[in-house]
C-alpha cells in the first residue's frame, strides 16, 4: 500500500485536488510538499493580529534584538504547517477534525524569505470501536531551505468512515 501511494503522489506533479483516503494513510506513509515562501509582509500581518511582540512586528527593533532580525510567530509557523497539511494531505479526504495536538516544538525561527516544506508522517492508524471513525496519529515537520527542521508537532486527526 505504501509503495502504490508513493507512486500516485509522485505522478501528481500539480499537488492540486489529490484525493487521499483514510485507508491509504497507513503507518510509514510519508508525504512531502513543495516549499512555500514566507514573506516579511505576512510575518508582520499575522503577528500584528495574533502575536504582536516586537520581534515579529518591528523590523528595525528586531534587527538589534536577540534574533538579529524579524522572525515569524511560532503560531504563524503552526498555521503554515496546517495550511500545507490541509492543502496536500487532508483537503479531499474524509477528515473532519482533531481532538488536539500532543506536542509542539519550535526548533528554529522562521525568517523572511525562508522557504518551508512539509514532511507529514503517519505514525499510527486505527478505527474506533464503532468502526465509523478513523483515528490517525501523525508527525508533522517543517523544514527550511537550509534543510533545518523549524517545527515538529504530533497530532491526531479524525476521519469519517462511511464504507
Amino acid at each position: 500500500m505504501v509503495s502504490s501511494l508513493k507512486v500516485r503522489l509522485e505522478r501528481n506533479a500539480s499537488w492540486e485536488k489529490f484525493k487521499l483516503r483514510f485507508s491509504e494513510l497507513a503507518p510509514g506513509v510519508v508525504i512531502r510538499t513543495p516549499p512555500r515562501l514566507v514573506t516579511a509582509k505576512e510575518i508582520v500581518e499575522f503577528a500584528s493580529r495574533y502575536d504582536p511582540q516586537w520581534f515579529h512586528v518591528d523590523p528595525a527593533r528586531a534587527r538589534d534584538g536577540r534574533w538579529k532580525g524579524l522572525i515569524a510567530s511560532g503560531w504563524h509557523t503552526c498555521a503554515i504547517a496546517m495550511e500545507l497539511t490541509v492543502r496536500h494531505v487532508l483537503s479531499e479526504s474524509e477528515a473532519f477534525g482533531s481532538p488536539g495536538i500532543d506536542t509542539i516544538k519550535w526548533h528554529e525561527p522562521v525568517r523572511p524569505d525562508d522557504a518551508v516544506a512539509l514532511r507529514f508522517e503517519v505514525l499510527r492508524s486505527s478505527m474506533s470501536p464503532s468502526g465509523r471513525t478513523g483515528i490517525l496519529l501523525s508527525k508533522t515537520e517543517l523544514w527550511n531551505q537550509k534543510d533545518r527542521n523549524v517545527l515538529t508537532l504530533q497530532s491526531t486527526t479524525l476521519f469519517e468512515i462511511t464504507e
